[in-house]
């Protein structure tokens, strides 16, 4: 038996929790080196003054559409692929995961030269002010124009995550990671590069983990294969690929959306509430990060038991998840809320109006956080089974459906603390949602199981 042939093995006989560890842990690593890219930026950035800080939290937002771009057809794919390999139908999963990259690099491509073109009118509706305009735009054009590197790689991670080759998509997170961190205060100071020395750090970084992807692929050490001859303009893959991804994408574009909306509604209050907004949605974006990296571990067993028709693995699979994010959940909660001054502090020392709305963003973003890892995991399920329309709500429940109303409201009415408390808010009402369809998914679940006619017939109509 070979390596590869080893990989679907593990994800179809190993113990649950054995395999859960060996996929999710990497991937969770993975998303929060990705993280801390720019955790590090910000960090790097908040020595030069509270408006460069601000500049980075204005183009993170579009940070989140490339990555989203990039998820689209990686995550899209990943799920069917899972589901493919589950029925052992290994050409069509060729097919789908060269189909998958090529389009995510015409798309990526098209969607920089726009951004470009625009890039001063999308700064400024994301809440740049006059003093936080020039560093933005120094910083995003760098930036933007080396993305293309990370919609690769995002795409690629997901891709091979779903044949559980989590461990190569983890080295080359840190190695990216790794590098980001070395290379951010050398271009940022004795470079002298300022602000743009962040946007290089990161190109640079993004690069050498291109580089990883483009070895793996060109050595054929992988189960998949990946040709321009394998591409197809299929309208089976697409539509499997764009089933699962478009509902990220739509996730992606609204988290943005969000931000921009939190950034123009802090900017009433000045540079350092759209600073302190930014750096809130860092640290929040780490813990937020580490459960969806685990969730593209859980994706391909879920995917794949549900494939081969093994719900007993399906859910059991889910109980350990949900029990694992809780925990985790919990914990970052719990530490945000008993040291948030600390925390904020490591971006500024110096502006206490930063300061102190960071703390009262960050406790109110703890209090509901716990139940951040149950929302993860329905939606995760929902989409690893291929059922599109639910785990698209749920994708766009928690920064769209919800908050976008919240943000828009709530500031009206209660000034920053409307701003600062319009996330919780919005979280609270998307978990009353996922219970909601969780609880009709399950009974689904348990009639597959008991192998009930009509629901196998519903089943195959996924």
């Amino acid at each position: 038996m070979n390596l590869n042939d080893q990989k679907l093995q593990m994800i179809r006989d190993e113990k649950i929790p054995k395999v859960l560890i060996k996929l999710g842990v990497p991937t969770m690593v993975g998303m929060m080196v990705s993280a801390l890219y720019s955790v590090v930026d910000a960090y790097f950035v908040g020595w030069l003054g509270t408006s460069q800080m601000g500049a980075v939290s204005i183009v993170f937002p579009i940070v989140q559409i490339i990555v989203g771009l990039g998820m689209t057809f990686g995550s899209g794919a990943a799920s069917y692929i899972s589901r493919l390999l589950g029925e052992e139908n290994v050409d069509q999963a060729n097919r789908t995961a060269s189909t998958a990259l090529f389009s995510s690099l015409v798309i990526g491509v098209v969607s920089i030269l726009i951004s470009l073109c625009f890039l001063d009118n999308i700064l400024v509706a994301l809440g740049a002010t006059k003093t936080i305009l020039p560093y933005a735009r120094e910083y995003a054009l760098i930036y933007i124009a080396g993305a293309i590197l990370n919609i690769i790689n995002v795409t690629m991670n997901n891709i091979i995550t779903a044949e559980g080759r989590a461990k190569l998509t983890m080295i080359s997170m840190l190695i990216g990671g790794g590098l980001n961190v070395i290379l951010d205060p050398l271009f940022i100071f004795p470079l002298g590069f300022g602000v743009r020395g962040a946007a290089i750090a990161t190109v640079v970084s993004q690069a050498a983990t291109t580089c990883l992807y483009l070895w793996f692929i060109l050595s054929k050490k992988g189960y998949l294969r990946f040709s321009s001859r394998l591409f197809t303009f299929s309208g089976t893959i697409y539509g499997e690929v764009f089933k699962v991804g478009v509902p990220i994408l739509v996730f992606q574009i609204l988290t943005s959306a969000a931000m921009g909306l939190s950034n123009t509604a802090a900017s009433v209050y000045g540079d350092s509430a759209v600073a302190a907004v930014g750096v809130v949605t860092r640290i929040m974006t780490l813990g937020t990060y580490v459960v969806f990296g685990y969730m593209k571990g859980f994706q391909p067993v879920a995917g794949y038991n549900y494939g081969a028709k093994n719900y007993d693995r399906l859910n059991e699979a889910t109980k350990v998840s949900l029990k694992w994010a809780t925990i985790f959940c919990a914990t970052v909660a719990l530490l945000i809320i008993i040291i948030p001054k600390q925390i904020i502090s490591l971006f500024s020392e110096n502006d206490r109006a930063l300061i102190d709305i960071g703390v009262r963003a960050l406790r109110a973003n703890g209090i509901i956080f716990p139940l951040y890892g149950f929302q993860m995991v329905y939606m995760a399920l929902f989409l690893a089974m291929g059922r599109g329309k639910e785990g698209g709500l749920l994708s766009i429940s928690r920064q769209g459906l919800f908050f976008i109303p919240a943000i828009l409201i709530m500031p009206h009415l209660f000034g920053l603390e409307g701003v600062i408390w319009a996330q919780p808010s919005a979280d609270l009402l998307s978990v009353v949602l996922t219970a909601v369809l969780a609880l009709g998914l399950n009974k689904k679940i348990k009639a597959f199981k008991e192998q009930i006619p009509w629901a196998e017939e519903m089943r195959e109509e996924i």
